[in-house]
């Protein structure tokens, strides 16, 4: 690592991170007519067919590590978990849901269903959502048509949706950000088993690296990407710039701009926050990295004797919200990625895990996690990676109730499952922090929230968030949709501030 660089470009915006809060912040912020710097401490992700291979599931992928390495305290000891780190963020990877929180999940938050609505539409707008309305029992309602029809249902989703319907239940089908038909510039959708956790090798999932931020970068958005941002710069209680690492060139330097747009992720943010000293400098500081949230998600697969997709590729296509305002939602998965499979499995047992993953059905249980000011991200300042940042230590713990609503989902998602043809079943808890969420989150009080409800950081001018971080509560929906949004309105603010 080379010494300090007194380099400084100045810009108008700097947004840290190009995932969904990131690249829908800079959306509405360079529509506005500002300059905008974006940093990324990952590559761009290569498209190809070998996206399609086991290699390309996320886990088993070069754009996901230990860099930095995330401490989560478990049983008395640490863990040491990775992270994704790419240009599009965990975008790339996600299956493409993009549900809207109901209504009723607003209560406690700083703003309305109805203030969010006409950013959801817009954000549904930009990612392309094809969707079906008044499916589903628990839907808020809506300002503006999806912009799409989805496509027609797999053999294996048909399977459930109709397990679901004999057995009382309102199976819908889940909004995906994904493209059904083709263009001149893009094919449609492929097809394939290989959307959740994997990028889309055709381009057909819209994530935010091929949909957004290649017309932004038309526009004048300037992306560095392989860029750490290392510390954020403020004089006299306002945000100036932010220090940076080059990691291709190794070197150090300093990028000076009017306002300071964080969107690292509900860990990374904070991360961010807590090494540059600002929670001191922040009414609410105390607060500034607690109420983590990360939902308490659970998997159930159910084997059949024969193939529940009749050799076509599964989807993730059918959502159940019966239950969702008592215990949550289940979201079909397609059959568990033989990338991920095979390293857990005994290596003679290799050869069979295609077979076996091809009879699987599977359910996702998403259950709310409530904000509880001991789940938190601290720093230890003991140990630094080689940019200087200090470790990031996570404490995390579901409550009972949590846990219970939970495994109450889970079974009733093996009765979907009998009903549809399985009988054997592997239940899996999902330890990842793939839906974190809050950590810096905004509200009215200034002593309880380090952000307002504008996403502007309480003590420090010109300094914003737009990512998870702000989100006082989680709902039990995958979250993207509502980054999207929330990063498009905070956008907005920080484009008329100027």
């Amino acid at each position: 690592m080379q010494g300090e660089a007194p380099v400084a470009i100045e810009t108008d915006v700097i947004v840290v991170g190009s995932g969904f809060g990131g690249a829908m912040a800079a959306y509405a912020i360079v529509r506005a007519g500002l300059r905008v710097i974006m940093l990324e401490r990952g590559a761009w992700v290569t498209r190809g067919p070998h996206n399609w291979q086991d290699a390309g599931t996320v886990e088993a992928s070069p754009y996901y590590g230990s860099e930095p390495p995330y401490d989560v305290e478990k049983d008395g000891g640490r863990a040491s978990i990775g992270s994704i780190a790419c240009v599009g963020g965990a975008s790339v990877f996600y299956g493409g849901v993009s549900l809207r929180l109901r209504a009723r999940d607003f209560d406690g938050w700083p703003l309305s269903y109805a203030d969010l609505e006409p950013w959801y539409g817009a954000a549904e707008t930009i990612l392309g959502v094809a969707g079906e309305e008044g499916r589903d029992p628990t839907e808020p309602y809506r300002g503006s048509a999806y912009p799409s029809a989805p496509a027609s249902l797999s053999p294996a989703a048909a399977r459930l949706a109709d397990a679901a319907t004999a057995l009382g239940l309102r199976p819908f089908r889940l909004p995906l950000a994904i493209r059904y038909t083709s263009s001149d510039e893009r094919p449609a959708c492929a097809g394939c088993a290989t959307c959740d956790t994997f990028a889309c090798a055709v381009e057909a999932k819209n994530d935010v690296a091929t949909r957004v931020l290649p017309s932004l970068i038309a526009l004048g958005l300037v992306l560095r990407d392989e860029t750490v941002a290392t510390k954020i710069l403020t004089e006299r209680g306002r945000a100036f710039g932010i220090e940076v690492f080059d990691k291709r060139a190794g070197e150090r330097s300093v990028l000076l701009a009017k306002n300071v747009v964080l969107a690292a992720g509900a860990l990374a943010t904070p991360h961010l926050l807590l090494a540059s000293g600002l929670d001191r400098a922040c009414p609410a500081g105390a607060h500034v990295g607690r109420y983590l949230m990360r939902h308490c998600n659970g998997i159930i697969y159910g084997f059949c004797a024969t193939d529940p997709a009749s050799g076509a590729p599964s989807h993730k296509q059918v959502g159940i919200h019966d239950y969702y305002f008592e215990l949550g939602s289940l979201q079909q998965l397609t059959s568990p990625p033989v990338g991920l499979v095979k390293p857990r499995t005994p290596k003679p047992l290799h050869g069979l895990v295609p077979s076996v993953t091809r009879r699987a059905m599977g359910l996702l249980a998403i259950a709310e996690d409530r904000p509880e000011h001991k789940n938190r991200v601290a720093i230890d300042e003991r140990t630094l990676d080689r940019y200087g940042l200090p470790r990031l230590v996570i404490e995390h713990r579901y409550n009972p109730c949590e846990v219970e609503n939970r495994a109450a989902l889970l079974r009733r998602g093996r009765e979907v499952l009998v009903r549809a043809g399985a009988r054997v079943f592997k239940e899996h808890f999902i330890d990842t922090f793939s839906h974190a969420q809050g950590t810096v989150r905004m509200g009215d009080d200034p002593k309880t929230s380090p952000l307002d409800r504008y996403g502007r950081f309480r003590g420090v001018e010109g300094l914003w968030v737009s990512d998870a971080s702000a989100f006082p509560l989680s709902g039990a929906v995958n979250p993207s949709l509502t980054i999207a949004a929330n990063a498009l309105r905070v956008g907005a603010c920080v484009g008329a501030a100027r």
